[in-house]
């Protein structure tokens, strides 16, 4: 596909210098590439190009000349030249020094260090991510890098973590879950919460969930989730909540599948979402406020709903 790039042009006033600075900052945050000084390229589809509209005309507004360029390259070495301006592979190359310093703290590290540590580097590479208009192997491997972080660490954190299985996920009928006993590891974390969450809400209208401190000694009669050996674990690449969502066949839900990539992301890491570092704090903070399993539930199913509901689309304004 062609890329049409844009190419802000400006006469700006020297005196007073506010909008010099201001028309530079807002250039610096559209991630534009310098073609040399004073002469900036973006591609058209990039979210910046808003910016750029808008600043055309602030600086028009000002006073001053401006003009916005819409234009093609004139051949495939002129296409290559604009394209090499957006290379990120050095601030990937950044970011995997900073994951392999922060795997080599991992062992030394206090837990509330070890629960901010993928919080921010999944931050600093969304960051990056922004303004990677032609991602390749690079950003792939700063995914990849951090997805191996956060399972080291939850393997620190939680050392009876299940390992993932390659069975197959067989189909089930929910009319055959009904009132059940469903037990899974105390503490739950964002899959475990997810999948009560799940079940509560889509699957088994009355169930009665346990949280066990010893999971060698989960009652024969209850349903295990989310440690080796269960029922319901994680299967190849797909963690408990996936699993479940497939095997009784909700997975045709498009909010239901958007939640299921959040639940992904935040658990083992994968493809970047959107949403996932303000509700990885919010699920942070429930577990701080609730030391009871079941308070904790009773707290998070609610903060599952609004996830739900607000991945369905627009609901007003």
């Amino acid at each position: 596909m062609t890329t049409t790039w844009l190419v802000p042009t400006a006469t700006l006033p020297t005196r007073p210098s506010g909008l010099r600075f201001r028309v530079w900052r807002a250039l610096k945050a559209t991630g534009a590439g310098t073609l040399r000084e004073g002469v900036y390229v973006l591609p058209e589809f990039a979210r910046g190009a808003k910016t750029l509209r808008e600043l055309e005309r602030t600086i028009a507004g000002a006073g001053a000349d401006a003009h916005l360029l819409v234009l093609q390259a004139r051949d495939s070495a002129q296409a290559q030249t604009f394209r090499a301006l957006f290379d990120r592979s050095a601030l990937y190359a950044e970011f995997l020094q900073s994951v392999k310093e922060a795997r080599g703290q991992i062992k030394k590290a206090s837990g509330a260090e070890l629960h901010k540590a993928p919080r921010s580097l999944g931050a600093e590479v969304q960051a990056r991510q922004v303004n990677d208009f032609f991602p390749g192997k690079d950003r792939q491997k700063a995914a990849e890098a951090l997805a191996a972080l956060r399972r080291e660490i939850e393997g620190q954190l939680s050392t009876d973590e299940p390992a993932a299985t390659e069975a197959a996920v067989p189909p089930r009928a929910i009319s055959d879950y009904q009132g059940r006993t469903w037990a899974t590891r105390e503490r739950p974390w964002i899959d475990r919460l997810a999948t009560a969450w799940l079940v509560q809400r889509f699957i088994d209208e009355t169930p009665r969930f346990i949280w066990l401190t010893d999971a060698g000694r989960c009652p024969r009669s209850a349903l295990d989730y989310a440690f080796d050996g269960t029922t319901f674990t994680h299967v190849g690449d797909k963690v408990t909540f996936e699993v479940l969502a497939q095997s009784f066949g909700v997975l045709d839900d498009p909010a239901l599948q958007q939640l299921a990539g959040l639940v992904h992301y935040i658990d083992v890491g994968g493809i970047p979402v959107d949403e996932a570092p303000g509700f990885e704090m919010l699920i942070r903070g429930l577990q701080a406020q609730h030391a009871g399993d079941d308070a904790l539930l009773a707290a998070a199913v609610p903060a599952f709903d609004a996830c739900y509901v607000a991945l369905q689309g627009p609901h007003g304004h």
